[in-house]
């Protein structure tokens, strides 16, 4: 039996893989590959011994760990997790491990490969940014290629908008399914410049979603602002390098930023068509952002000619065009009453631990007494309408 009730589509807007260290050098040009990094495990739970330890069975489980967790049946998601996890790393496995979660399609991400493709450093040379996008997102595609309800995730950056067309088209001919873009400014540009006009209208025109998602931009806040005399703070896993208090109280600034800017420089409003998702961003912001944004348009289009002539509320364009996964300890029916349901996406997080032991279960806990069809809505029929081809 699987986690998810058949009774019900289950679609999961966020899951990872674990990538092993050659992950990027194993696909990358024969000229780059010296000069792109191994993927690095520094800042997680995982331990260099763990990993050692696969590469020496030659970047696999052994039979007997697979057989353990193809065991645990509908309570893989309770205790498989990280690097051990059923297909972290194998996409035979990971077929194996979306049977036993029930799920009819999963988004799947990158972990830690991302760190030089959306390096904020402006000293990065383009062709290493670009070479490792190129790298990530010719194995994301290898990955998902036997398995239709595996949707791979491209990572492209936008700091050279020439660059970030070429990664485009290259991510398309591969089948995969968004475009994962860092939530910062784009080199020394809005992402509503006019330069990338062309990015946001082929993205409309193929159909395909951009995304943003936690690992986008630097997770931790300048360290003035952790400043305070004190001895420092711990992040949630312990240790320093993840995000800690005063990093997740703020996470919401960058894509929140980040959407503010593509809906006042009039990116949804030129493209209709195109659709985008926050991704383990969180979604409590969400109600107050489109109240903001609905009397910001309002009072400021007296003066900002940019504003002016549009044929829908920003809260019309997020609505339409946007959707947003809470974390499991958010009350996602709170936010439906706060706003609409039609904003919120369901999603697991799977294998990483952020994403619990029972996501359905929380988030039913915090539907209560809220219809079927708004439930629906959240598990199914929003992630339809961001990607109409996962039908």
């Amino acid at each position: 039996m699987a986690y998810a009730p058949a009774s019900r589509a289950y679609y999961d807007a966020d899951s990872h893989i674990m990538e092993l260290p050659s992950f990027l050098k194993d696909y990358a040009d024969p000229g780059l590959r010296d000069e792109l990094p191994e993927v690095s495990y520094a800042a997680s739970i995982v331990t260099d011994e763990e990993v050692a330890v696969i590469v020496g069975q030659g970047g696999r489980h052994s039979a007997q760990h697979v057989a353990a967790q193809i065991a645990l049946g509908d309570r893989l998601i309770e205790s498989s997790k990280e690097i051990q996890a059923l297909g972290a790393f194998n996409s035979a496995d990971r077929s194996k491990a979306v049977d036993l979660l029930g799920f009819r399609r999963q988004l799947v991400f990158a972990t830690h490969s991302v760190a030089m493709p959306f390096s904020a450093s402006s000293k990065l040379e383009p062709r290493l940014r670009y070479g490792a996008a190129r790298a990530h997102n010719r194995h994301m595609a290898a990955f998902c290629r036997d398995d239709d309800r595996l949707m791979g995730v491209a990572v492209i950056p936008l700091d050279d908008p020439d660059l970030a067309m070429a990664e485009l088209e290259l991510a398309l001919e591969g089948g995969l399914a968004a475009a994962w873009i860092p939530h910062r400014p784009c080199g020394d540009r809005s992402p509503g410049h006019v330069d990338l006009d062309p990015f946001w209208a082929r993205l409309a025109e193929t159909g395909t979603p951009f995304l943003l998602h936690v690992g986008g931009a630097p997770l931790q806040l300048a360290r003035a602002w952790m400043n305070n005399g004190r001895a420092a703070t711990k992040d949630w896993l312990g240790g320093g390098e993840n995000l800690r208090t005063k990093d997740i109280a703020l996470l919401h600034e960058g894509p929140e930023a980040f959407l503010t800017m593509l809906v006042l420089d009039g990116v949804l409003e030129r493209h209709p068509s195109l659709r985008g998702a926050s991704v383990e961003l969180g979604a409590g912001w969400v109600p107050e952002l489109l109240r903001r944004l609905d009397w910001v348009v309002k009072h400021w289009s007296r003066n900002d000619a940019n504003l002016q002539g549009w044929t829908r509320t920003p809260s019309e364009q997020m609505t339409q065009q946007l959707a947003f996964t809470p974390f499991v300890f958010e009350e996602v029916g709170n936010l439906i009453d706060q706003s609409n349901p039609d904003l919120y996406l369901f999603s697991s997080d799977y294998p990483h631990i952020e994403g619990g032991r029972n996501p359905i279960g929380r988030f039913e806990a915090a539907m209560g007494e809220r219809s079927d069809a708004m439930r629906d809505k959240f598990y199914a029929e929003n992630f339809l309408r961001i990607f109409p081809g996962a039908r």
